[in-house]
């Protein structure tokens, strides 16, 4: 009997394959592949990221969060719909899951803009929420691509009280700014000035030595939705010039 297609499928479909260690190359590619056509397709040139822990809800004994995010979101949603471009810019972009990542997709869609979610299938409390825009709910399981796509849209950086989770997604951030490997100001906000100077000591790193004292001007403290709303809009007013990925922009041969 002759073999049929079925028994012999194309290595790109071909289940274990793909699953394999030999195929990881192809998977790691994937998850730079399939975001960048989705971005492509909605026309999102950059992106206003929110970070947080996952474990703050709405209601709960930190819900003052949730809604100063979901707050934010909604402001910085209406701010960028405001603006007159032939892209999406400024869209609010979190990691997909609940919490704080859930007010922030919630407060922009309640703004009646897009939001972009970055999800990472984890064995607990990583699940997309349900106001993440059709289309733009990325599931990922390498880490490392997830933050490139954090890293590589962002113009601005918004980071709630969480856990390990937010500190590694912060001080990353904070690593790609302090060395230069990104070619573009990124202001970054820590909400929640008490959370935040309890949790790091920023002034120690200083004064022992570990980080310059110019590096504590890589950042800055906000307490409430229209001070970090004021603060994104003069930062980024004034990098309006700096260099932002193109994805969404058509390109010509030479470029």
């Amino acid at each position: 009997m002759a073999d049929t297609e079925d028994d012999n499928p194309l290595a790109y479909k071909n289940a274990r394959f793909m699953d394999s260690e030999e195929a990881r190359p192809l998977r790691i590619l994937a998850e730079y592949l399939s975001p960048l056509e989705a971005f492509q397709r909605e026309r999102i040139q950059d992106t206003v990221v929110f970070f947080g822990s996952a474990r703050i809800h709405e209601g709960g004994p930190l819900g003052r969060y949730y809604e100063d995010a979901r707050e934010l979101a909604r402001l910085v949603t209406e701010w960028s719909l405001s603006l007159a471009h032939d892209v999406r810019k400024h869209i609010v972009c979190s990691g997909g899951g609940p919490g704080i990542m859930e007010a922030a997709n919630r407060g922009a869609t309640e703004a009646g803009g897009r939001t972009v979610g970055l999800n990472i299938g984890l064995p607990f409390e990583q699940k997309p929420n349900p106001w993440i825009s059709p289309g733009l709910c990325f599931e990922f399981h390498y880490f490392f691509m997830r933050k490139l796509w954090f890293a590589h849209l962002a113009r601005a950086l918004v980071v709630f009280p969480g856990g390990f989770g937010t500190l590694d997604e912060l001080m990353e951030m904070l690593t790609l700014v302090q060395t230069g490997k990104l070619d573009r100001s990124i202001p970054i906000i820590l909400y929640g000035t008490s959370y935040w100077n309890e949790i790091i000591n920023f002034e120690a790193l200083a004064r022992h030595g570990m980080i310059s004292a110019g590096d504590l001007a890589l950042f800055r403290f906000a307490d409430d939705p229209a001070t970090a709303l004021a603060m994104l809009k003069a930062s980024m007013k004034t990098s309006q010039d700096a260099k932002a990925p193109r994805i969404a922009t058509s390109r010509t041969p030479e470029s």
